[in-house]
């Protein structure tokens, strides 16, 4: 079995400690943990790793975040990865920091690498890994709280929430998406 597993972000050392890249981070504490070497391919960093005899293809879009759907897309045909077993982490300020939620489908919410996805992979119905960061900006301030970098305290927190995320992308891989959003979301 193939997954293709997205984390969502954007390049750059400036957006490298942000809010809007905690799925680039969550992957590479993956690899890290895993061993895997990152590799610049077509639209993506991309590295894969093997868990419980699936192949697990992971992928950082460089892209920009807006045009996200253009690598998963992308990668989607050149892999054979059916929407069931795409998986991508986002960042969501609509979840308190540090709380995880997985969808089998969902709306964008607004966030944009989500509709570009959305847009070019045909729809909604992708599963996806919601990560909690918060809202705590003022009024007319999201921008610049999610291009913000982690406080203090949420960065000593985000370890525990890149890991339990990990063992939610393991599980959605081995006992499935009905399994693990009742085993861990929160």
């Amino acid at each position: 079995m193939k997954y293709l597993i997205v984390g969502l972000g954007n390049i750059g050392p400036e957006y490298e400690l942000t809010r809007h890249n905690i799925g680039f981070l969550t992957l590479d504490r993956l690899a890290e943990k895993t061993g895997a070497d990152w590799k610049s391919d077509r639209l993506a960093f991309k590295t894969e790793i093997k868990h419980k005899g699936r192949t697990l293809h992971l992928i950082k879009p460089t892209t920009y975040m807006n045009l996200s759907g253009k690598a998963v897309n992308y990668w989607m045909k050149e892999l054979n990865v059916s929407k069931e077993n795409i998986l991508v982490l986002v960042d969501d300020v609509a979840i308190p920091f540090g709380k995880l939620r997985m969808r089998a489908k969902g709306s964008s919410a607004g966030h944009n690498g989500l509709k570009n996805i959305e847009a070019l992979c045909g729809g909604q119905d992708y599963p996806r890994l919601r990560m909690g960061i918060g809202d705590d900006f003022p009024k007319g301030r999201q921008v610049d709280y999610v291009l913000g970098r982690f406080t203090q305290n949420e960065f000593d927190e985000l370890p525990i929430m890149m890991d339990k995320a990990i063992e939610m992308i393991f599980g959605f891989c081995t006992i499935g998406i009905s399994q693990t959003m009742t085993q861990f979301n929160d």
